[in-house]
């Protein structure tokens, strides 16, 4: 039984978030230890970002504040593919990774622009 607190799991974008989450730290394991601190913690911080503030939007209570965690999760799903480009530009992952990150980006992306709809529209 699920608890109304934790109803953000049953939502496609929070479970593509995850598992889009989960892919860029299998990535970042490619890249070289002197990125740890610079690229790979910024990476690290908005790809975590992203489900996170799906969450955190289902634990608010007025429309207003829930947009506002969608955006802030937008953002960091845009900052974190910009981090993946220069992780290409820079050779540590191929274009074909670039590539699936870039389909999982658009994916959470048209389900975030719908979700923000569905609370725009409540």
């Amino acid at each position: 039984m699920e608890d109304s607190l934790f109803s953000y799991r049953r939502l496609r974008v929070y479970q593509f978030a995850r598992e889009y989450n989960k892919l860029v730290y299998q990535l970042m394991q490619k890249f070289p230890r002197e990125e740890n601190f610079a690229l790979c913690d910024q990476l690290r911080r908005s790809a975590s970002s992203v489900p996170s503030n799906i969450a955190e939007s289902t634990g608010r209570i007025s429309n207003k504040e829930k947009l506002h965690f969608i955006e802030f999760a937008f953002g960091s799903l845009t900052e974190s593919m910009c981090q993946l480009e220069i992780a290409y530009d820079l050779n540590y992952i191929t274009l074909e990774e670039l590539q699936k990150m870039e389909i999982y980006v658009s994916e959470i992306s048209k389900m975030l622009s719908g979700l923000h709809t569905s609370y725009r529209q409540n």
